[in-house]
């Protein structure tokens, strides 16, 4: 029967698809399947990984997806509830560090907010409604499957046979990035700020001004990523905490010139203070004063080393022409762009450029560990 059920599974995906040739890559991306359905793409509910966990978005659990696993979503206020038949359910409260059961037991780690939308923990909502989930390169990017036991199909012969339904949200997912009605528009002539729908990655050097820049990005819903060295890792636990329940990204600063330590012992040391403070890790880097060389050791220990677009370090971020230089260095991207900000951002430049930067309809988001 299981093999029976398998091969239907698998005669209706190849019925599904009905996609052409993709159009040119744009980057890898992540796509989402709940039993034999590839669900939509999207930026704005596309998982990551952080912390050293994947996350997945708790709306993601509603039509196809809430029938074909049997559970569903319901947002309290900001609090994502999902749950299944039998009263089984798990509270996610972002302003948390864990997740609740309906029993009232916690678990690790909890749920994050990016972009309005709260984000769980793929590993920890499997275990709980004993599902089965795992993730596969594919083409354009990886493939992450949720699936109740037995299915029937391994991962990759789930992969092969979704392939064109994943092509097809894939040219979906293209054509929804391009501009409107491009062709009729007049050239802008060099004047105004054009950034519509482009994805800004800011990243700070945490320090003694990071409660001040987490108010800011509080206030205009924005993320960013945090890189924190040794000392900020083991005395700043409370703030490390907030950063993590609000969405932010939390990455270690390494120095390649310390003459005490390696850089992988600098890296493996931060992660051991974060896991004390939040109960997770990061694989995200940012290195000063690294060679080639180093960076690459970094990555073949599986980190991902940022490599910003942008050097503001000189610039600063303190006032609004700050701000609005930035956003024209912003600008002069053909794509989303990460920027280096280090220790120079004061709470009124950065709360000046999240204004500007949404007015002009561009995005303030937090790197992930894919990055």
């Amino acid at each position: 029967m299981k093999k029976r059920a398998a091969a239907l599974a698998l005669c209706a995906l190849l019925l599904f698809q009905l996609a052409e040739p993709s159009a040119q890559a744009a980057g890898n991306v992540y796509f989402v399947a709940a039993q034999e359905y590839v669900l939509p793409l999207s930026d704005s509910t596309m998982p990551f990984w952080y912390g050293g966990y994947l996350y997945i978005p708790s709306t993601m659990f509603t039509n196809v997806a809430r029938k074909a696993l049997g559970i569903s979503y319901v947002a309290s206020r900001k609090t994502a509830i999902l749950y299944s038949a039998g009263d089984h359910s798990l509270i996610f409260d972002p302003a948390k560090s864990y997740v609740q059961d309906n029993e009232g037991n916690i678990s690790y780690p909890g749920g994050v907010t990016r972009g309005g939308v709260v984000y769980v923990p793929a590993a920890v909502v499997a275990k709980f409604f004993d599902l089965q989930y795992s993730v596969t390169e594919v083409s354009h990017g990886y493939l992450v499957w949720l699936r109740r036991s037995g299915f029937g199909l391994s991962d990759r012969e789930f992969a092969n046979a979704a392939s064109m339904s994943m092509e097809d949200c894939y040219n979906t997912y293209l054509k929804s990035k391009e501009p409107q009605n491009a062709a009729e528009e007049p050239p802008s002539g060099g004047t105004g700020v054009e950034i519509e729908g482009r994805s800004i990655y800011l990243c700070l050097e945490a320090g003694d001004t990071a409660a001040a820049l987490l108010d800011a990005l509080d206030q205009y819903q924005a993320q960013a990523a945090f890189f924190c060295d040794g000392d900020f890792l083991t005395e700043r636990g409370d703030l490390l905490r907030r950063m993590m329940v609000t969405g932010q990204s939390v990455g270690l600063l390494a120095d390649g010139s310390d003459p005490e330590r390696t850089v992988l012992e600098q890296l493996e040391a931060g992660n051991q203070a974060l896991a004390r403070a939040t109960c997770g890790k990061t694989r995200l880097v940012l290195l000063k004063n690294g060679t080639e060389q180093m960076m690459q050791e970094v990555r073949d220990e599986g980190y991902c080393c940022v490599t910003p677009d942008l050097d503001r370090t000189e610039q600063g971020l303190n006032s609004n022409s700050n701000a609005s230089s930035l956003l024209k260095r912003v600008s002069a991207y053909q794509g989303d762009v990460t920027v280096w900000l280090g220790d120079t951002a004061g709470a009124a430049g950065l709360r000046a450029f999240l204004l500007a930067a949404g007015n002009a309809d561009g995005r303030c988001l937090a790197l992930t560990e894919t990055a």
